[in-house]
């Protein structure tokens, strides 16, 4: 499972120009799922999210949680997070999940996250989105499960 995490202070899904979910200040979420990944994945990696503290303190550090600033998140699918680009100029995706599958544990991660009493809004599994974003700092990480 790998997610880019983008720290925003707003961010928002469109699917045929209409909103169909947005959030204030937290976390857009393009998540993306391999061979191998499960349940016990999505779980390991909402509650590392839900503990890492990036937003600044009255100090300008690093220190205060999703939590503490009364974030949300806005959690999109993005299969193309596992393209593989080394061979030739079209990227393969044979290393992704399939859809079947991969929708099943997008659903289960959301889920996880808020039963961390965390506000998640979501995309729509395989449909044409339009996201967009106001990154703040712009403060991005990539969370591989495999390095947790």
């Amino acid at each position: 499972m790998k997610i880019v995490l983008q720290e925003v202070l707003e961010a928002s899904v469109s699917i045929e120009g209409k909103i169909h979910s947005q959030i204030g200040k937290g976390f857009l979420l393009l998540v993306s799922f391999t061979d191998g990944d499960n349940e016990e994945t999505c779980t390991k990696v909402a509650t590392k999210i839900s503990k890492l503290r990036i937003f600044l303190d009255e100090n300008g550090k690093t220190n205060l949680s999703i939590f503490d600033v009364g974030g949300e998140i806005l959690s999109v699918s993005q299969f193309t997070i596992y393209a593989d680009i080394r061979k030739g100029n079209r990227p393969s995706y044979t290393t992704c999940m399939r859809p079947e599958e991969a929708t099943k544990l997008y659903d289960y991660f959301n889920e996880e996250l808020r039963k961390l009493n965390l506000h998640v809004e979501t995309g729509i599994f395989g449909a044409d989105m339009k996201v967009s974003l106001i990154n703040d700092g712009p403060y991005t990480l990539v969370i591989d499960s495999k390095e947790l």
